[in-house]
């Protein structure tokens, strides 16, 4: 008899008996109202009178799907991505919301679709982290009443039209052509600069033209196949000439 009871009474306890995991909560009603919020463990609960169901207090990935938008400039684009939140009041995830996930995933696309048509071409291809940081701010927000919370969005990607990527292309080889006679037109205007210092100091110093003149025959006397034709000043020539007089002279 006491071996019934005792085996009765074991299975009373095991039905009453509900376990809740380290990474969930359980949400308790009693009668149909919210009583508490059960932490991980094994717990009493009795039946009939009182129901519990459980959340998923860890971070999930919500994955955003591909939105059709028109940017502030009018160019159409189609841009995804996905979201990372968590359960932070798992009281108000089951009873303020019907469905959580689905709820947080259209709540998303709406605002993406928003703050893409807030942004011209170049805020999104070159400012992505500031809007997505925007979109998250927006659904963090809004998701407060429902015991959500918002960690991370991230763009995944950005798809253009072939006809805009062609001209995107064409602008950006037209800025790199821009760059590059730039930066050319800056090493002739340095070169410039240069060649007029080095001209002023030759036309400065006596016999410095003289001995650049000498140093550049002496450069192309180096090839013996040549043949050089060069028109010398008289001025020159009379130099040497007494030069070469004055040193004849010495010798004698």
């Amino acid at each position: 008899m006491w071996i019934y009871l005792i085996i009765f009474i074991i299975i009373v306890v095991l039905a009453f008996l509900k376990q809740v995991n380290q990474y969930e909560r359980g949400v308790v009603f009693t009668m149909g109202r919210y009583s508490y919020v059960m932490q991980p463990g094994w717990r009493l609960l009795i039946p009939v009178f009182q129901s519990f169901r459980k959340v998923d207090i860890r971070v999930k990935a919500v994955d955003v799907p591909d939105q059709k938008a028109i940017t502030r400039d009018n160019v159409p684009v189609i841009v995804n991505a996905v979201i990372y939140y968590k359960v932070a009041a798992a009281e108000k995830a089951i009873i303020e919301v019907e469905n959580f996930k689905y709820a947080i995933s259209q709540y998303a696309q709406t605002t993406m679709r928003n703050i893409v048509g807030e942004a011209t071409l170049d805020e999104l291809l070159g400012q992505r982290e500031k809007i997505a940081d925007r979109i998250r701010e927006i659904v963090d927000a809004e998701t407060d009443e429902w015991g959500i919370k918002v960690n991370n969005v991230e763009l995944k990607d950005v798809s253009l039209p072939e006809s805009m990527e062609r001209t995107i292309a064409k602008q950006a080889e037209a800025e790199r052509e821009k760059r590059a006679v730039i930066i050319n037109s800056e090493g002739e205007l340095a070169a410039s600069a240069n060649l007029a210092a080095a001209a002023k100091t030759l036309s400065d110093t006596p016999g410095a033209l003289h001995l650049r003149t000498l140093q550049s025959i002496n450069d192309l006397s180096s090839d013996q196949s040549n043949t050089v034709v060069f028109v010398t000043p008289v001025e020159i020539l009379r130099a040497f000439d007494g030069f070469a007089k004055k040193m004849g002279a010495e010798n004698k």
